[in-house]
């Protein structure tokens, strides 16, 4: 069983950016989204994933990915997904021993930029960074699963 434990945060600068190591482009689309969990279909480059999480809001839940064939991946996005499709550049930012992930959203969810960091524990003590403006892991609105229904624009 895989446990995924991480927080979520808006920006407060751009100054992140100077930072940033690498940038990925995602595109990723919802199969179901209900109370109880999230199954997605991620492409990044030319890799795909099958994703599902629990439906737990907070900063810990289950989560298991699966690498599956491109083709599959994107025929699944075009035909079973639910719209609009999450499309979003990730841009690692590495700050003391942990790697920030920020999402900067496009699409129906342009504007949107924000910070991820994933644990290994529950108590891990981590840095934050000045660029970090306030924490949302605990608010639907910013959750992937969420945007694809509500998209930020819609906000």
């Amino acid at each position: 069983m895989a446990i995924e434990i991480e927080h979520k945060f808006l920006l407060a600068d751009p100054t992140w950016k100077q930072l940033v190591i690498k940038s990925v482009i995602f595109k990723q689309g919802y199969l179901n989204s209900n109370s109880n969990s999230s199954i997605r279909v991620r492409i990044s480059d030319s890799q795909a994933w099958l994703n599902i999480k629990t439906a737990i809001i907070g900063n810990q839940r289950h989560e298991y990915e699966y690498e599956i064939p491109l083709a599959d991946a994107n025929e699944i996005l075009a035909l079973l997904c639910n719209k609009p499709i999450i499309e979003k550049t990730r841009h690692y930012v590495p700050i003391n021993e942990h790697l920030w992930e920020i999402d900067e959203f496009h699409g129906e969810n342009e504007g949107l930029i924000i910070a991820e960091i994933e644990l290994e524990q529950q108590i891990t003590e981590f840095h934050r960074p000045e660029w970090l403006g306030a924490e949302v892991t605990h608010d639907l609105r910013y959750y992937n699963n969420n945007l694809a229904h509500t998209p930020y624009s819609k906000w």
